[in-house]
């Protein structure tokens, strides 16, 4: 009986010495991924989708020429407007009491130089005193064009036909030469300006088509009109302006996305859940990671996004992005 607790006793003493293996919580999750995704080449075939605002050529602020109260207001927000319009005027009683004291001047100077001219001819007027007239007539003739002039400038008219898109002139309050009073915007042809990268601006053409959509899912045809004979060597690209036909509801101002070609082309692409909701990426640098900006272009399947912008060939990216909101 004694033989056997001491068995048993020595049994027990082993097995604390040397306990079974357990697996290691930490063991078994997975490592992380050090090495990070590479920024690949791939040969894609989908159009190239670019962000970008869209414009009109003519949009202007309207100043104030010259300072004084303003007496009244024609034009309100969202007036469609003629080239020249009034859209405000300005107080002008002194202006008006200069356009006729100068046009009198002018007209009595008139009148001496005239019958100067006829006694120089006669003789009875110098040659000096003929010439002082002469100059007093051309000073009077100056005068009566600035009066007039300043009289023009209190008149706010509209510089080109299109929609008033701002309204900050206000009846009884005082403006100096340069505040806003007005803004106006044409009210088209509305235009995109992008940025397509080196590879794929060589097939890019002017009088391409191109679809233009909206934040609200409207889209529009476009056309290539304009294309940068060069590349900026700063950000390898090229510039490329569209003019859109029609536009719906879409407004200057607006962001959209330009969708342009539909050919085989090399584009980046990275793993989409890389790239962050707002477009940032965690990208790996010498064994730190840093934060940058891309833009996102079409996805080309497979799990994989276009970056069209923000990474570079051989370059790696954290599996899981962060979000800056």
């Amino acid at each position: 009986m004694t033989r056997a607790l001491l068995c048993a006793a020595a049994t027990t003493i082993v097995a604390a010495c040397n306990p079974r293996p357990t697996a290691d919580p930490r063991a078994a999750s997975a490592a992380p991924d050090t090495a990070g995704l590479l920024v690949a080449t791939t040969t894609v075939r989908a159009p190239l989708q670019l962000p970008a605002q869209l414009y009109v050529e003519h949009d202007a602020a309207v100043v104030a020429r010259s300072s004084g109260v303003v007496d009244s207001v024609m034009a309100e927000l969202g007036s469609r407007v003629a080239d020249g319009m009034p859209l405000a005027t300005l107080e002008n009683v002194d202006q008006e009491l200069a356009v006729a004291q100068a046009e009198a001047t002018y007209e009595n100077v008139g009148r001496l130089v005239n019958r100067a001219r006829v006694m120089t001819k006669a003789g009875g007027v110098t040659v000096a005193d003929s010439e002082q007239t002469e100059f007093q007539y051309r000073q009077a003739d100056i005068a009566r064009r600035k009066a007039r002039r300043d009289l023009e400038l209190t008149r706010i008219v509209a510089p080109f036909p299109g929609v008033v898109t701002d309204r900050y002139a206000r009846p009884g309050r005082f403006v100096a030469v340069g505040d806003t009073l007005f803004r106006v915007t044409e009210s088209g042809p509305l235009l995109a300006r992008v940025r397509v990268p080196e590879g794929s601006a060589a097939t890019v053409r002017v009088g391409d088509q191109a679809t233009v959509a909206g934040i609200s899912g409207t889209t529009a045809r476009a056309t290539v009109v304009h294309a940068a004979p060069a590349f900026d060597a700063a950000s390898g690209t090229r510039e490329v302006v569209l003019r859109l036909a029609g536009g719906g509801s879409l407004l200057p101002g607006a962001n959209v996305m330009v969708r342009l070609g539909d050919e085989q082309r090399q584009a980046l692409t990275v793993p989409r859940e890389a790239v962050s909701p707002d477009g940032y990426v965690l990208v790996m640098q010498n064994g730190r990671t840093a934060l940058r900006s891309v833009t996102v272009g079409a996805d080309v399947g497979a799990g994989r996004v276009e970056v069209v912008s923000g990474l570079s060939p051989g370059e790696r990216v954290m599996r899981t992005a962060v979000t800056t909101r």
